[in-house]
């Protein structure tokens, strides 16, 4: 059974997520914060096993931003680091 271990990702406006414990090899954190049509946020967010995966939510939110309506949105890759365990 592999070593479980927690993932740390901190993002450029400081705010910090931590993931686990887990054995999977994720690399990266992806977040999306959405202005909703009624001015309310939203964030949405999730971990990939590389980059290239990570970067792909890229497209699909900027199809869900067609879909529904954001006025506006950001989005975040950033790097996870093994933090203990």
């Amino acid at each position: 059974m592999a070593k479980k271990h927690y993932l740390t990702a901190t993002l450029p406006d400081g705010y910090v997520k931590t993931i686990g414990p887990t054995s999977i090899p994720f690399t990266h954190y992806w977040r999306i914060v959405a202005e909703l049509a009624n001015g309310k946020t939203e964030v949405f967010w999730g971990h990939a096993k590389s980059l290239a995966e990570a970067k792909g939510k890229q497209a699909a939110a900027a199809e869900a931003a067609a879909t529904r309506g954001w006025r506006s949105y950001a989005f975040e890759v950033v790097e996870l680091v093994k933090t203990r365990g």
